[in-house]
């Protein structure tokens, strides 16, 4: 039992407390009596509001299975059924056109398309990793990885390999930054003369984007380039091992990789106490205020992980060019579902954890806005909002934000929000939604997975749903891809905000990300979530290939590609005389994904995991990679497509399997022979208690389920 002390008639964990106020609140310009009085306003006046909201998604997801289970094994009606939706305010009217003014944005958000990272937050050295992985190296990035077709052989280094690297990176630097007359493969000597980077005494094609450089301008021990708002530096040094078997002396091509970062609340980590939040409102701290550091073992050495400075070089005209060295960050905070033990209310119950969300990490980001050269340059907080149903669940996100910047004495409008538009209430009435934010709107983006979990969830009643990979097919889903975009160009965000796509989920894919990914900057989103470091410095070649605000301004001129009509075609299998290994194996593939997930959440608290599939293929896999396996296995038992004791056998037998896929890993605890584990119960419990959980999401039941583990742990 946590010890509590009042706050303003809040209860609140004295770990929290003792947080907040020996390092959150000093240094902040917010009093102590200020922040909790804030806190306990929000608590109490938006409480009962949040709590009506969710009841509203309840009442309407009612609605919406008695409309279905009315009209079971009759032809879908698809003209009833958007009047119903239009009947019940579920589908509501578009309004005039207009334009977000959301101001005094970073150009990270605004200007410069790229890679973006999501990482979870309570890990500092993965946090610090993604922040200072604004820069990445090529070189490393092709030889380390497939990108070039094969993993590098083990052993030490191979010269051919980096050979054919070297040569890869040259025809890079030749498409995106052509030599009048020439080509870097060629080049023996790179200089400065009179404020224009010459290459062999030849110009650049387009000399314009030569942007700077460093050390002495006719031997310079670095070049910076851009292309399409993105830098790349070249690094001369004839005593590396690569510099000196180079002609040119090239060492290495360094470019800019992830523009902005997500620092994740949510979906990639398992908070669920006072230590938990802490610990993630910990690193946060660290990261607004500059100061993060991660020490960790490698190679027998204790090595220190900071964030990276900036970058300073002369520009053409012989003026000091700076460059930041970090992405820039958001912060993700959870929905407006879950309830948190860390502050009870006045009536005893849980506080809403978005509202302390939002409390917390806007206030430790004031340690931000009150120093130079940090996160935002031009004085925003940036959150981002995920799992909000509708253009009433945004509108409240903004009255929460309104009150936040209230009590904390910021400029109204100084947090800039993210809408994720991965639920169905959210994408049918997009433009509505982002409306309800339009002073603070900054970022809008799709999520494949979060949203088909919503889609099976929603039609639960209607029918068993299409294999996975079948729902990906469907016209749903290039329709909800496609639209997401045009609204948002519709809405003024090109130039003001980022239009984003979502992960690679195949981190060690990298040879099928450079071929397959392109396709999101080629769909005129200017922001696009990758696995890694290495991944945001691959994705970011595609940007130098791709002109995104060129793209977006030929889709501004031809309008919609998709209308409502399309979203609300449920992807119900319209083939079902599947074959008894068809169905085992979607069964089993669905439930070793939750197992893999859930048994690191539950025994050991990784909210974001590198999971093996039934395939041995390495998924990212977090709490929308598992809301919608648990929603799929629940639909099809639901309508009779495999019995309860079939998904249980299953359930077993991939527990097996998950059991060997860890073999051997610090801290892990088998779920096989005796299937008793409360993490093996709590994957049963999203399966099987899939239908009853609100929206389909993971939250309550991986919540209760660690937090049974803490207390039978002491």
């Amino acid at each position: 039992m946590s010890t509590r002390v009042d706050r303003a008639g809040l209860a609140v964990d004295e770990v929290l407390a003792a947080f907040i106020e020996d390092k959150a609140l000093p240094g902040s310009g917010v009093s102590a009596e200020d922040f909790w009085q804030g806190l306990s306003d929000l608590a109490h006046e938006m409480g009962p509001k949040n709590r009506a909201l969710l009841d509203k998604r309840e009442e309407i997801q009612s609605q919406i299975d008695n409309w279905h289970k009315g009209r079971a094994n009759q032809p879908h009606d698809a003209k009833a059924y958007k009047a119903f939706l239009e009947q019940i305010g579920y589908l509501l009217p578009e309004g005039a056109d207009f334009h977000i003014e959301t101001t005094h944005v970073d150009p990270e958000i605004a200007l410069v398309p790229g890679p973006q990272l999501v990482v979870p937050v309570t890990n500092a050295r993965f946090a610090l990793n993604a922040a200072n992985a604004r820069w990445g190296s090529l070189y490393d990035a092709l030889y380390g990885t497939d990108a070039m077709g094969a993993l590098p052989p083990k052993g030490g280094y191979d010269r051919g390999r980096g050979a054919r690297v070297v040569a890869r990176a040259r025809v890079f630097l030749d498409e995106a930054f052509p030599i009048a007359g020439g080509s870097h493969a060629d080049a023996r000597r790179y200089h400065v003369q009179d404020g224009a980077l010459l290459i062999d005494d030849m110009p650049l094609a387009e000399p314009y984007k030569f942007a700077g450089y460093r050390g002495h301008p006719k031997a310079p021990e670095a070049v910076l380039l851009r292309n399409h708002g993105l830098h790349v530096e070249l690094v001369f040094d004839r005593t590396h091992m690569i510099g000196a078997r180079d002609q040119a002396g090239l060492a290495d091509v360094v470019i800019e990789s992830a523009v902005s970062a997500i620092m994740d609340c949510e979906d990639s980590v398992a908070c669920v106490d006072a230590e938990d939040k802490v610990l993630a409102y910990g690193n946060w701290l660290g990261l607004m205020k500059g100061d993060l550091e991660a020490s960790f073992q490698k190679g027998g050495k204790t090595l220190t992980r900071q964030l990276n400075p900036d970058r300073s070089y002369v520009g053409p005209e012989g003026k000091e060019v700076t460059v930041k060295g970090r992405a820039l960050l958001w912060v993700r905070n959870v929905g407006h579902l879950m309830t948190n033990p860390a502050i009870l209310t006045r009536d005893g119950e849980e506080i809403f954890e978005g509202l302390m969300d939002a409390m917390v990490t806007v206030l430790i980001a004031r340690h931000d806005l009150n120093r130079d050269g940090g996160n935002s340059t031009h004085g925003s907080v940036y959150v981002v909002k995920p799992k909000m149903h509708g253009p009433e669940e945004v509108a409240f996100a903004d009255a929460i934000f309104d009150h936040v910047e209230q009590a904390l004495d910021l400029p109204r409008h100084t947090v800039k929000i993210g809408i994720m538009d991965e639920e169905r209430r959210t994408t049918v009435n997009l433009k509505e939604c982002i409306r309800a934010a339009k002073h603070r709107v900054a970022f809008i983006n799709t999520g494949f997975l979060d949203r088909t979990g919503d889609e099976i969830h929603t039609s639960m009643e209607a029918g068993p749903f299409s294999r996975k990979d079948f729902i990906k097919r469907k016209a749903w889903i290039t329709g909800y891809e496609n639209r997401n975009v045009d609204i948002g160009l519709e809405c003024g965000l090109q130039g003001k905000a980022q239009i984003g796509k979502g992960m690679w989920a195949m981190p060690d894919a990298m040879a099928a990300m450079l071929e397959a990914k392109i396709e999101h900057p080629k769909s005129g989103a200017n922001c696009a979530w990758v696995p890694s470091p290495t991944a945001a410095t691959l994705h970011a070649l595609h940007y130098h290939k791709i002109d995104v605000f060129a793209v977006q301004d030929k889709l501004k001129k031809a309008g919609r590609r998709a209308h409502v009509e399309t979203i609300l075609d449920i992807p119900l299998a319209s083939y079902r005389a599947w074959t008894a290994d068809q169905i085992s194996r979607e069964v089993e593939n669905n439930a070793q994904g939750i197992l893999g997930y859930v048994v690191r959440w539950i025994d050991q608290g990784v909210g974001c995991s590198k999971v093996p599939d039934i395939n041995d293929v390495a998924l990212m896999e977090d709490r929308a990679t598992c809301r919608i396996s648990a929603q799929h296995i629940a639909n099809w038992l639901h309508h009779g497509v495999l019995s309860e004791a079939q998904v249980r056998a299953a359930m077993e037998k991939m527990a097996a399997v998950v059991d060997s896929q860890n073999q051997g890993e610090p801290g892990y605890r088998p779920m096989a022979p005796r299937f008793d584990s409360i993490a093996f119960q709590a994957a049963c419990d999203l399966v099987f208690k899939g239908r009853e959980q609100p929206s389909g999401y993971t939250e309550p039941v991986l919540h209760a389920r660690r937090l049974e583990l803490k207390a039978a742990q002491g």
